[in-house]
């Protein structure tokens, strides 16, 4: 009894040893990968391939078919960050006042005492807008 496969197909290595698979069995198996509904890792253990070799197969071809949107470059900002120095002291007798307030002291001898997590936004609102030129 003498039995042929239907298909043959002679692997090709690379100096590494590595199998190289022809594009177009690639293009075949991540084809495979779209219909099968499993995980990516899970396909590349059925079908025999190291899940990270699958991983960049399949990144490559969203990239080409543009999957990816395009990146998003942050705007860039005027406002320069400024370093303060910031000094903790021994809370006073706050004399009904709250022990655990943050004081700002601005140039000029202005106080900005806040007592509540509510008052920073207000307070970092003010702080801006003082830093602006008049």
């Amino acid at each position: 009894m003498n039995t042929t496969p239907a298909e043959e197909q002679v692997l090709k290595t690379d100096v590494l040893g590595r199998v190289k698979t022809p594009a177009a069995r690639r293009e075949q198996l991540l084809d495979e990968f779209e219909r099968s509904g499993l995980t990516g890792q899970k396909f590349a253990e059925v079908v025999g391939i190291k899940y990270q070799t699958f991983a960049t197969w399949a990144q490559k071809r969203r990239r080409q078919r543009g999957a990816y949107p395009a990146a998003k470059v942050p705007a860039r900002t005027t406002d320069k960050v400024r370093w303060l120095e910031a000094v903790v002291e021994q809370a006073q007798n706050a004399g009904g006042k709250n022990p655990l307030a943050l004081v700002l002291e601005l140039p000029g001898g202005t106080k900005v005492q806040i007592t509540d997590t509510k008052q920073a936004a207000l307070a970092a609102a003010l702080l801006r807008a003082l830093a602006k030129p008049c």
